[in-house]
Protein backbone atom coordinates (compact mmCIF):
# COMPACT_ATOMS: atom_id res chain seq x y z
CA UNK A 1 0.00 0.00 0.00
CA UNK A 2 1.34 3.42 -0.88
CA UNK A 3 1.54 6.17 1.72
CA UNK A 4 -1.38 7.97 0.08
CA UNK A 5 -3.72 5.00 -0.28
CA UNK A 6 -5.53 5.56 3.01
CA UNK A 7 -6.19 9.20 2.17
CA UNK A 8 -8.88 8.28 -0.34
CA UNK A 9 -11.40 7.58 2.44
CA UNK A 10 -11.67 11.17 3.62
CA UNK A 11 -9.60 14.32 3.56
CA UNK A 12 -7.20 13.36 6.32
CA UNK A 13 -5.09 16.48 5.89
CA UNK A 14 -8.09 18.70 6.57
CA UNK A 15 -9.24 16.38 9.35
CA UNK A 16 -5.91 16.61 11.16
CA UNK A 17 -6.20 20.41 11.20
CA UNK A 18 -9.25 19.95 13.44
CA UNK A 19 -7.00 18.61 16.22
CA UNK A 20 -4.88 21.50 17.56
CA UNK A 21 -2.63 19.27 19.66
CA UNK A 22 -1.27 17.50 16.57
CA UNK A 23 0.26 20.75 15.33
CA UNK A 24 3.25 20.71 17.66
CA UNK A 25 6.76 19.33 17.99
CA UNK A 26 8.03 16.89 20.60
CA UNK A 27 11.79 16.63 21.00
CA UNK A 28 12.17 18.63 17.81
CA UNK A 29 9.96 16.26 15.78
CA UNK A 30 6.35 16.63 14.66
CA UNK A 31 4.14 14.80 17.13
CA UNK A 32 2.95 11.37 16.01
CA UNK A 33 0.28 10.42 18.52
CA UNK A 34 -0.10 6.63 18.54
CA UNK A 35 -1.77 6.16 21.93
CA UNK A 36 -5.45 6.66 21.20
CA UNK A 37 -6.32 3.32 22.82
CA UNK A 38 -5.47 5.06 26.10
CA UNK A 39 -7.12 8.40 25.31
CA UNK A 40 -7.89 10.09 22.02
CA UNK A 41 -7.18 13.67 21.07
CA UNK A 42 -10.00 16.23 20.86
CA UNK A 43 -11.12 18.23 17.83
CA UNK A 44 -11.39 22.00 18.09
CA UNK A 45 -15.19 21.95 18.05
CA UNK A 46 -15.31 19.74 21.16
CA UNK A 47 -12.87 22.03 22.97
CA UNK A 48 -14.95 25.03 21.89
CA UNK A 49 -18.10 23.31 23.12
CA UNK A 50 -16.60 22.97 26.60
CA UNK A 51 -15.56 26.61 26.59
CA UNK A 52 -18.97 27.77 25.39
CA UNK A 53 -20.75 26.02 28.26
CA UNK A 54 -18.56 27.65 30.90
CA UNK A 55 -18.54 31.01 29.15
CA UNK A 56 -22.21 31.34 28.21
CA UNK A 57 -24.62 29.09 30.14
CA UNK A 58 -22.81 27.50 33.10
CA UNK A 59 -25.55 26.34 35.48
CA UNK A 60 -26.73 23.16 37.17
CA UNK A 61 -29.23 20.95 35.39
CA UNK A 62 -32.74 19.72 36.23
CA UNK A 63 -33.13 22.13 39.14
CA UNK A 64 -33.11 25.80 38.25
CA UNK A 65 -36.22 27.49 36.89
CA UNK A 66 -34.24 30.15 35.09
CA UNK A 67 -32.90 30.55 31.59
CA UNK A 68 -29.28 29.40 32.07
CA UNK A 69 -30.30 26.27 33.94
CA UNK A 70 -32.97 25.46 31.39
CA UNK A 71 -30.49 25.89 28.55
CA UNK A 72 -27.94 23.68 30.31
CA UNK A 73 -30.58 21.03 30.98
CA UNK A 74 -31.69 21.07 27.35
CA UNK A 75 -28.11 20.66 26.09
CA UNK A 76 -27.36 17.94 28.66
CA UNK A 77 -30.42 15.88 27.75
CA UNK A 78 -29.92 16.52 24.05
CA UNK A 79 -26.48 14.93 24.43
CA UNK A 80 -28.11 11.90 26.03
CA UNK A 81 -30.34 11.60 22.99
CA UNK A 82 -27.36 11.86 20.64
CA UNK A 83 -25.60 9.02 22.45
CA UNK A 84 -28.76 6.89 22.36
CA UNK A 85 -29.04 7.30 18.59
CA UNK A 86 -25.31 6.69 18.14
CA UNK A 87 -25.58 3.15 19.53
CA UNK A 88 -29.21 2.60 18.43
CA UNK A 89 -30.72 2.47 21.91
CA UNK A 90 -34.50 2.24 21.96
CA UNK A 91 -34.79 5.18 24.34
CA UNK A 92 -32.50 7.85 25.73
CA UNK A 93 -33.73 6.75 29.15
CA UNK A 94 -31.51 3.70 28.66
CA UNK A 95 -28.45 5.97 28.68
CA UNK A 96 -26.83 6.48 32.08
CA UNK A 97 -24.04 9.05 32.28
CA UNK A 98 -21.09 7.94 34.40
CA UNK A 99 -17.43 8.96 34.60
CA UNK A 100 -15.98 6.21 32.43
CA UNK A 101 -16.20 2.55 31.41
CA UNK A 102 -14.83 1.49 34.77
CA UNK A 103 -17.62 3.19 36.69
CA UNK A 104 -20.24 1.81 34.32
CA UNK A 105 -19.09 -1.77 34.92
CA UNK A 106 -18.83 -1.21 38.67
CA UNK A 107 -22.40 0.15 38.62
CA UNK A 108 -23.67 -3.09 37.09
CA UNK A 109 -21.58 -5.23 39.45
CA UNK A 110 -22.78 -3.36 42.54
CA UNK A 111 -26.40 -2.87 41.54
CA UNK A 112 -27.45 -5.78 39.34
CA UNK A 113 -24.77 -8.13 40.66
CA UNK A 114 -25.40 -7.66 44.38
CA UNK A 115 -29.15 -7.95 43.86
CA UNK A 116 -29.11 -11.03 41.65
CA UNK A 117 -26.06 -13.21 42.23
CA UNK A 118 -25.61 -15.76 45.00
CA UNK A 119 -23.03 -18.36 46.02
CA UNK A 120 -22.44 -20.85 43.23
CA UNK A 121 -23.66 -18.58 40.43
CA UNK A 122 -21.15 -18.24 37.62
CA UNK A 123 -19.79 -15.23 35.71
CA UNK A 124 -18.04 -15.92 32.41
CA UNK A 125 -15.20 -13.60 31.35
CA UNK A 126 -12.15 -13.99 29.10
CA UNK A 127 -8.44 -13.87 29.84
CA UNK A 128 -8.05 -10.83 27.56
CA UNK A 129 -10.17 -8.53 29.73
CA UNK A 130 -9.01 -5.11 30.86
CA UNK A 131 -8.78 -4.85 34.64
CA UNK A 132 -11.94 -2.71 34.53
CA UNK A 133 -13.87 -5.75 33.33
CA UNK A 134 -12.16 -8.12 35.74
CA UNK A 135 -11.59 -6.54 39.15
CA UNK A 136 -15.26 -5.49 39.71
CA UNK A 137 -16.33 -9.11 39.12
CA UNK A 138 -13.61 -10.39 41.43
CA UNK A 139 -14.94 -8.06 44.12
CA UNK A 140 -18.51 -9.20 43.40
CA UNK A 141 -17.45 -12.85 43.67
CA UNK A 142 -15.83 -12.14 47.04
CA UNK A 143 -19.03 -10.47 48.29
CA UNK A 144 -21.50 -13.05 47.01
CA UNK A 145 -19.65 -16.34 46.62
CA UNK A 146 -20.19 -16.33 42.86
CA UNK A 147 -17.58 -18.08 40.74
CA UNK A 148 -15.54 -16.64 37.86
CA UNK A 149 -14.89 -18.70 34.74
CA UNK A 150 -12.75 -17.68 31.77
CA UNK A 151 -12.83 -18.18 28.02
CA UNK A 152 -9.36 -19.09 26.68
CA UNK A 153 -7.70 -17.70 23.56
CA UNK A 154 -6.04 -19.50 20.67
CA UNK A 155 -2.58 -18.99 19.19
CA UNK A 156 -3.83 -16.04 17.14
CA UNK A 157 -5.19 -14.22 20.18
CA UNK A 158 -8.81 -14.95 19.31
CA UNK A 159 -11.39 -16.33 21.73
CA UNK A 160 -11.57 -20.12 21.66
CA UNK A 161 -15.32 -20.80 21.54
CA UNK A 162 -15.34 -24.53 20.76
CA UNK A 163 -16.66 -25.36 24.23
CA UNK A 164 -18.67 -22.19 24.81
CA UNK A 165 -22.03 -23.92 25.27
CA UNK A 166 -20.58 -26.20 27.95
CA UNK A 167 -18.92 -23.25 29.66
CA UNK A 168 -22.22 -21.37 29.70
CA UNK A 169 -23.90 -23.96 31.93
CA UNK A 170 -24.96 -22.21 35.13
CA UNK A 171 -23.66 -18.84 33.97
CA UNK A 172 -25.76 -15.81 35.01
CA UNK A 173 -23.65 -13.14 33.29
CA UNK A 174 -21.16 -13.00 30.44
CA UNK A 175 -18.90 -9.93 30.62
CA UNK A 176 -16.72 -9.59 27.54
CA UNK A 177 -14.75 -6.96 25.69
CA UNK A 178 -15.77 -6.28 22.12
CA UNK A 179 -12.20 -5.34 21.18
CA UNK A 180 -9.07 -6.15 23.16
CA UNK A 181 -7.01 -3.13 24.16
CA UNK A 182 -3.84 -5.26 23.87
CA UNK A 183 -4.38 -7.73 21.05
CA UNK A 184 -6.76 -5.67 18.93
CA UNK A 185 -8.94 -8.77 18.62
CA UNK A 186 -12.57 -8.00 17.74
CA UNK A 187 -14.71 -10.60 19.45
CA UNK A 188 -17.91 -12.11 17.93
CA UNK A 189 -20.18 -10.46 20.49
CA UNK A 190 -23.44 -11.13 18.65
CA UNK A 191 -22.73 -14.86 18.48
CA UNK A 192 -21.70 -15.00 22.13
CA UNK A 193 -24.84 -13.08 23.13
CA UNK A 194 -27.10 -15.42 21.15
CA UNK A 195 -25.64 -18.49 22.80
CA UNK A 196 -25.55 -16.86 26.25
CA UNK A 197 -29.21 -15.84 26.06
CA UNK A 198 -30.14 -19.38 25.04
CA UNK A 199 -28.67 -20.46 28.38
CA UNK A 200 -30.47 -17.72 30.33
CA UNK A 201 -27.44 -15.48 30.89
CA UNK A 202 -27.22 -11.71 30.50
CA UNK A 203 -24.41 -10.14 28.47
CA UNK A 204 -22.36 -7.07 29.35
CA UNK A 205 -19.98 -5.70 26.73
CA UNK A 206 -16.94 -3.54 27.44
CA UNK A 207 -17.09 -1.20 24.46
CA UNK A 208 -14.25 1.12 25.47
CA UNK A 209 -12.15 0.06 22.46
CA UNK A 210 -14.97 -0.59 20.00
CA UNK A 211 -17.49 2.25 20.25
CA UNK A 212 -14.91 4.90 19.20
CA UNK A 213 -13.70 2.90 16.21
CA UNK A 214 -16.58 1.04 14.55
CA UNK A 215 -20.36 1.12 14.22
CA UNK A 216 -21.88 -0.40 17.37
CA UNK A 217 -25.59 -1.22 17.35
CA UNK A 218 -26.88 -2.62 20.64
CA UNK A 219 -30.03 -3.97 18.95
CA UNK A 220 -28.07 -5.87 16.31
CA UNK A 221 -25.66 -7.23 18.92
CA UNK A 222 -28.64 -8.19 21.13
CA UNK A 223 -26.74 -7.54 24.36
CA UNK A 224 -27.98 -6.34 27.74
CA UNK A 225 -25.37 -3.80 28.89
CA UNK A 226 -22.76 -1.72 27.06
CA UNK A 227 -20.09 0.39 28.78
CA UNK A 228 -17.83 2.95 27.10
CA UNK A 229 -15.83 6.12 27.75
CA UNK A 230 -15.98 9.54 26.13
CA UNK A 231 -12.27 10.27 26.37
CA UNK A 232 -11.44 7.52 23.87
CA UNK A 233 -13.87 8.91 21.27
CA UNK A 234 -12.80 12.57 20.92
CA UNK A 235 -14.72 13.73 24.01
CA UNK A 236 -13.33 14.99 27.35
CA UNK A 237 -12.26 12.88 30.29
CA UNK A 238 -14.70 12.38 33.15
CA UNK A 239 -17.70 11.29 31.07
CA UNK A 240 -18.75 7.78 30.15
CA UNK A 241 -21.88 5.81 29.36
CA UNK A 242 -23.69 2.77 30.62
CA UNK A 243 -26.40 1.57 28.28
CA UNK A 244 -28.75 -1.07 29.61
CA UNK A 245 -32.05 -2.54 28.55
CA UNK A 246 -34.67 -0.40 30.20
CA UNK A 247 -36.55 -3.35 31.70
CA UNK A 248 -33.35 -4.50 33.40
CA UNK A 249 -32.33 -1.02 34.58
CA UNK A 250 -35.76 -0.46 36.11
CA UNK A 251 -35.31 -3.55 38.30
CA UNK A 252 -31.88 -2.48 39.55
CA UNK A 253 -31.42 -0.66 42.89
CA UNK A 254 -29.41 2.59 43.06
CA UNK A 255 -25.65 2.48 43.02
CA UNK A 256 -25.03 5.77 44.87
CA UNK A 257 -27.33 7.78 47.12
CA UNK A 258 -27.80 11.54 47.28
CA UNK A 259 -29.31 14.37 45.31
CA UNK A 260 -31.02 13.94 41.95
CA UNK A 261 -31.55 10.18 42.25
CA UNK A 262 -34.52 10.45 44.61
CA UNK A 263 -38.27 10.89 44.38
CA UNK A 264 -39.24 11.47 48.02
CA UNK A 265 -36.85 11.69 51.00
CA UNK A 266 -37.84 11.26 54.63
CA UNK A 267 -35.70 11.04 57.74
CA UNK A 268 -35.69 7.25 57.76
CA UNK A 269 -36.34 6.18 54.17
CA UNK A 270 -36.51 7.40 50.61
CA UNK A 271 -38.02 6.44 47.30
CA UNK A 272 -35.99 6.63 44.13
CA UNK A 273 -36.30 8.34 40.79
CA UNK A 274 -36.95 6.57 37.51
CA UNK A 275 -34.04 5.58 35.30
CA UNK A 276 -31.66 7.01 34.31
CA UNK A 277 -31.80 9.59 37.14
CA UNK A 278 -31.77 6.77 39.69
CA UNK A 279 -28.15 6.07 38.76
CA UNK A 280 -26.96 9.69 38.42
CA UNK A 281 -26.58 10.87 42.00
CA UNK A 282 -25.30 14.40 42.60
CA UNK A 283 -24.26 17.07 40.12
CA UNK A 284 -23.23 15.32 36.90
CA UNK A 285 -20.38 16.13 34.54
CA UNK A 286 -22.54 18.62 32.65
CA UNK A 287 -19.98 20.26 30.38
CA UNK A 288 -18.35 16.91 29.62
CA UNK A 289 -21.67 15.27 28.70
CA UNK A 290 -22.56 18.13 26.37
CA UNK A 291 -19.11 17.89 24.78
CA UNK A 292 -19.59 14.13 24.40
CA UNK A 293 -22.68 14.92 22.36
CA UNK A 294 -20.58 17.22 20.20
CA UNK A 295 -17.99 14.47 19.74
CA UNK A 296 -20.74 12.08 18.67
CA UNK A 297 -21.86 14.62 16.06
CA UNK A 298 -18.27 14.93 14.84
CA UNK A 299 -17.80 11.17 14.48
CA UNK A 300 -21.15 10.67 12.78
CA UNK A 301 -20.48 13.45 10.28
CA UNK A 302 -17.32 11.62 9.24
CA UNK A 303 -19.06 8.24 9.38
CA UNK A 304 -18.16 5.33 11.61
CA UNK A 305 -17.93 3.00 8.61
CA UNK A 306 -15.35 5.31 7.03
CA UNK A 307 -13.41 5.63 10.28
CA UNK A 308 -13.33 1.84 10.65
CA UNK A 309 -12.22 1.37 7.04
CA UNK A 310 -9.47 3.98 7.39
CA UNK A 311 -8.12 2.32 10.53
CA UNK A 312 -8.26 -1.13 8.94
CA UNK A 313 -6.29 0.10 5.93
CA UNK A 314 -3.77 1.80 8.20
CA UNK A 315 -3.54 -1.34 10.35
CA UNK A 316 -2.78 -3.49 7.31
CA UNK A 317 0.02 -1.14 6.34
CA UNK A 318 1.37 -1.17 9.91
CA UNK A 319 1.39 -4.97 10.17
CA UNK A 320 3.20 -5.16 6.83
CA UNK A 321 5.84 -2.61 7.81
CA UNK A 322 6.36 -3.96 11.33
CA UNK A 323 7.16 -7.38 9.89
CA UNK A 324 10.34 -5.79 8.48
CA UNK A 325 11.75 -5.16 11.98
CA UNK A 326 14.04 -8.00 13.01
CA UNK A 327 13.21 -9.48 16.40
CA UNK A 328 9.81 -7.81 16.68
CA UNK A 329 6.79 -9.90 17.69
CA UNK A 330 3.25 -8.61 17.30
CA UNK A 331 0.66 -10.11 19.64
CA UNK A 332 -2.83 -10.89 18.43
CA UNK A 333 -4.28 -11.69 15.00
CA UNK A 334 -1.80 -11.36 12.16
CA UNK A 335 -4.38 -10.12 9.64
CA UNK A 336 -6.81 -7.20 9.64
CA UNK A 337 -9.84 -9.49 9.63
CA UNK A 338 -11.66 -9.03 12.96
CA UNK A 339 -8.80 -6.94 14.32
CA UNK A 340 -8.73 -3.31 15.44
CA UNK A 341 -5.94 -0.76 15.43
CA UNK A 342 -4.23 -1.53 18.76
CA UNK A 343 -0.89 -3.21 18.00
CA UNK A 344 1.12 -4.52 20.96
CA UNK A 345 4.59 -5.90 20.40
CA UNK A 346 7.93 -6.82 21.94
CA UNK A 347 11.40 -6.26 20.52
CA UNK A 348 14.00 -8.89 21.34
CA UNK A 349 16.57 -7.67 23.84
CA UNK A 350 14.90 -4.31 24.47
CA UNK A 351 12.56 -3.61 27.38
CA UNK A 352 9.19 -2.17 26.25
CA UNK A 353 9.78 0.93 28.37
CA UNK A 354 13.10 1.52 26.62
CA UNK A 355 11.39 1.09 23.25
CA UNK A 356 8.83 3.72 24.25
CA UNK A 357 11.58 6.09 25.40
CA UNK A 358 13.38 5.81 22.07
CA UNK A 359 10.11 6.41 20.21
CA UNK A 360 9.43 9.47 22.38
CA UNK A 361 12.85 10.86 21.43
CA UNK A 362 11.57 10.71 17.84
CA UNK A 363 8.32 12.52 18.71
CA UNK A 364 6.24 9.33 18.69
CA UNK A 365 3.82 8.76 21.58
CA UNK A 366 3.05 5.12 22.40
CA UNK A 367 2.16 3.20 25.55
CA UNK A 368 4.41 0.68 27.31
CA UNK A 369 3.45 -1.61 30.19
CA UNK A 370 0.80 -4.25 30.86
CA UNK A 371 -2.01 -1.94 29.65
CA UNK A 372 -4.24 -2.91 32.59
CA UNK A 373 -4.25 -6.50 31.34
CA UNK A 374 -1.82 -8.33 33.59
CA UNK A 375 -3.45 -11.79 33.29
CA UNK A 376 -3.19 -11.59 29.50
CA UNK A 377 0.49 -10.69 29.68
CA UNK A 378 1.01 -13.53 32.16
CA UNK A 379 -0.58 -15.86 29.59
CA UNK A 380 2.16 -14.87 27.15
CA UNK A 381 4.78 -15.03 29.93
CA UNK A 382 5.87 -11.43 29.41
CA UNK A 383 5.77 -8.53 31.90
CA UNK A 384 4.93 -5.83 29.37
CA UNK A 385 4.53 -4.84 25.73
CA UNK A 386 4.85 -1.66 23.73
CA UNK A 387 1.57 -0.62 22.11
CA UNK A 388 0.96 1.62 19.13
CA UNK A 389 -2.71 2.39 18.56
CA UNK A 390 -4.31 4.19 15.64
CA UNK A 391 -7.33 6.42 15.20
CA UNK A 392 -9.04 8.47 12.51
CA UNK A 393 -6.33 11.18 12.49
CA UNK A 394 -3.32 8.89 11.97
CA UNK A 395 -1.55 8.59 8.60
CA UNK A 396 0.78 6.09 6.91
CA UNK A 397 3.76 8.43 7.29
CA UNK A 398 3.45 8.00 11.06
CA UNK A 399 3.71 4.24 10.61
CA UNK A 400 6.88 4.79 8.58
CA UNK A 401 8.31 6.93 11.41
CA UNK A 402 7.38 4.24 13.94
CA UNK A 403 9.22 1.56 11.99
CA UNK A 404 12.29 3.76 11.47
CA UNK A 405 12.40 4.49 15.22
CA UNK A 406 12.14 0.78 16.03
CA UNK A 407 15.15 0.13 13.80
CA UNK A 408 16.94 2.84 15.77
CA UNK A 409 16.01 1.15 19.05
CA UNK A 410 17.46 -2.13 17.82
CA UNK A 411 20.69 -0.35 16.88
CA UNK A 412 20.94 1.47 20.21
CA UNK A 413 20.39 -1.65 22.31
CA UNK A 414 21.85 -4.19 19.90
Amino acid sequence: MTASAALSLFDIVALRREFPILNQSVNGKTLAFLDSAASSQKPRRVIDCLEEYYRRYNANVHRGIYRLSEEATFAFERARGKVARFINARSQREIVFVRNTTEAINLVARSWGDANLRAGDRILLSIMEHHSNLVPWQMLAQRTGAQLEFLPIDGEGRLALDHLDAQLAGVRLVAITQQSNVLGTINPVAEIARRAHACGALVLVDGAQSVPHMPVDVQALDIDFLAFSGHKMCAPTGIGVLWGRRAILEQMPPFLGGGSMIRVVGLHESTYADVPARFEAGTPAIAEAIALGEAVDFLQEIGMDRISAHERELLGYALERLSEVEGLRVYGPTTTEMRGGAVSFTLDGVHPHDVAAVLDSEGIAVRAGHHCAQPLHAHYDIPATTRASFYLYNIPEEVDRLVAALHKARTLFG
